[in-house]
């Protein structure tokens, strides 16, 4: 196991919701949703290993897997006295919200967003993985800039974007490499059904990694009630360029 950085906000006696990042960023970029989620539950959120301040796994290249990731999450919150929880993820933090509300039997209510059932596999990962262990992260930062914020918002909001770029050049190139190991096995199709707690899906009409149709398909796969909301604009950060309708579709859900 791995210990991951947890932090904690709002009221400790009320109900529990967990936030969970994409790939490359930390608890930091949830800091428009905590304040407005705080009002109203126990907010707790869980860095992936090797981010921000998480702990480093020292595992061979090609090892890690989500089982591996989602034992981390599931004792991070064992070690802050959280059982039963809401749950919501971004991207690679969506995927592990998916493994989570199928397999833990823990998840009350669930919100994917700007993820899918399958997010490139191997080949995609492969090739990611291998630059940030053998360049570090600011060689794949710009690249990721462009796919996570539409071309409207980087032009209006440099500053945000050039902290988002921060994060993920201050993680770790063996770090993220780890995360991508696990999401090159990642393919969770055939699990939706084991998901039987209320679901929320939230896309970004401009995403280029994670389109509408594959978060509609999950809200239409789960076992459970599935609501789908889509933001237009909006692209794969899509929490931290359009935080007010992510958080109020949040609201509304949880």
């Amino acid at each position: 196991m791995t210990n991951l950085h947890v932090t904690e906000h709002g009221n400790s006696s009320a109900p529990v919701v967990v936030l969970l990042s994409s790939i490359g960023t930390t608890h930091e970029a949830w800091a428009k949703q905590i304040p407005v989620l705080a009002e109203h539950f126990r907010v707790v959120t869980v860095d992936h290993r090797s981010h921000g301040q998480s702990e480093a796994a020292r595992v061979a290249p090609g090892t890690t897997t989500m089982d591996t990731l989602a034992a981390d999450i599931l004792q991070a919150l064992d070690q802050v006295g959280v059982n039963r929880f809401r749950v919501v993820g971004l991207s690679l933090g969506g995927a592990l919200a998916q493994y989570l509300a199928a397999k833990s039997g823990r998840v009350e209510k669930a919100v994917f967003a700007c993820t899918a059932t399958y997010l490139g596999g191997e080949e995609k990962w492969r090739e990611r993985t291998a630059i940030a262990r053998e360049q570090g992260m600011a060689a794949l930062a710009d690249g990721m800039m462009e796919n996570w914020f539409t071309e409207g918002f980087r032009a209006s909001h440099p500053d945000e974007v050039r902290r988002v770029r921060d994060m993920v050049v201050g993680i770790d190139g063996e770090g993220y490499a780890q995360n991508g190991d696990a999401l090159a096995g990642w393919d969770f199709a055939e699990e939706l059904s084991a998901i039987t707690c209320p679901v929320l899906t939230i896309a970004g009409a401009q995403d280029p990694s994670t389109r509408p149709a594959e978060l509609a398909r999950i809200a239409e796969g789960v076992a459970g009630p599935g609501e789908q909301g889509v933001i237009d604009p909006g692209s794969h950060q899509v929490a931290i360029e359009r935080p007010e309708e992510f958080n109020r579709a949040l609201t509304q859900f949880l």
